[in-house]
């Protein structure tokens, strides 16, 4: 465990676990405050005992990202509610990758909308929440779904921009579906890009059809961009596609890595020979980092400018 230093920034600190910490670490950097990391000890019985820091200040940020996120989760409201027990007035969220945004409505009768009830919980325990590009369709602004003070949904597009330019010139930008126009449209604009968007059937979870618009993908570098790779079959039924124009290459650039199974796997072999995302999910595809991003935010929480 990194133990905080009282006498080292009276104004904040900022609280890490395990599995997340260079990605904490930096931010802590960033934003200027002390870091600390939650002390966890795993019972055989699959029950937490989580240890804070002593003497912590009024004001104290929880990063995690929430991935994996039923443990996760539970152990992140046991810290909250140990801070506020400890003094702690005000008890930031920074979850770079938001659980549970995208059940955000009852599709068949019996469905319970998750969106909703998990955001009740986070903002009673936190009087701030800060994410990135958070899987919102069906309400426009992050505090419908959590009603906390300050609910911050910012966008990677600008940093993943700045990467393409340094990895690639002038690349043909590719969503691989509806849903993804507005994240490939953004980064488009950063460098005036070409880009286009192609439509997606989806039957089943891995039983999808994408189809591409008309354009001249013969000999391009082509990048597909996403908010979200989970299973990855969307882009993996897209880069075979694509494959068929023989583009000069195919690369994926993701915020969120969750890529389960064998997804990576499945993406080489329908020709991708870049996967790259930001690190809002701990990954070995992770290239791009928000820490500065989410460090000016985080900042201004803090400062009481947000």
């Amino acid at each position: 465990m990194h133990y905080y230093d009282s006498q080292a920034n009276s104004d904040g600190l900022l609280l890490g676990f395990p599995e997340y910490r260079e990605p904490a670490v930096r931010l802590a950097k960033a934003a200027g405050l002390s870091y600390a990391e939650v002390d966890i000890h795993s019972f055989p019985d699959g029950e937490s005992r989580l240890r804070l820091p002593e003497n912590m200040p009024s004001k104290v940020a929880f990063c995690r990202s929430l991935d994996q996120p039923n443990g996760k989760l539970l152990e992140l409201i046991l810290a909250a509610a140990g801070a506020r027990e400890q003094g702690v007035e005000h008890c930031t969220l920074v979850a770079p990758y938001l659980c549970y945004m995208r059940q955000d409505k009852a599709f068949l009768p019996g469905d319970v909308v998750s969106q909703r009830i998990i955001g009740k919980l986070i903002a009673e325990y936190f009087t701030e929440v800060l994410t990135i590009d958070a899987h919102l369709h069906r309400i426009s602004h992050l505090s419908e779904a959590i009603p906390s003070r300050v609910a911050m949904n910012l966008k990677a597009t600008q940093p993943m921009a700045h990467f393409l330019a340094a990895q690639l010139e002038n690349p043909l930008l590719v969503g691989p579906d509806q849903e993804s126009e507005q994240w490939v449209a953004a980064i488009a604009t950063y460098d005036k890009l070409d880009y286009v968007v192609a439509s997606k059937q989806r039957f089943g979870d891995r039983d999808v059809v994408v189809k591409l618009p008309p354009a001249s993908y013969q000999g391009r570098d082509i990048v597909l961009l996403d908010d979200v790779a989970s299973s990855g079959r969307t882009l993996e039924v897209a880069a075979r596609e694509l494959e068929s124009h023989a583009p000069a290459s195919i690369s994926v650039l993701v915020t969120h890595a969750l890529f389960v199974g064998d997804a990576q796997q499945r993406l080489a072999a329908a020709g991708v020979e870049n996967i790259w995302s930001c690190d809002s999910v701990s990954h070995q595809s992770n290239a791009v980092h928000l820490d500065e991003m989410l460090g000016n935010a985080l900042a201004a929480i803090f400062a009481g400018d947000a």
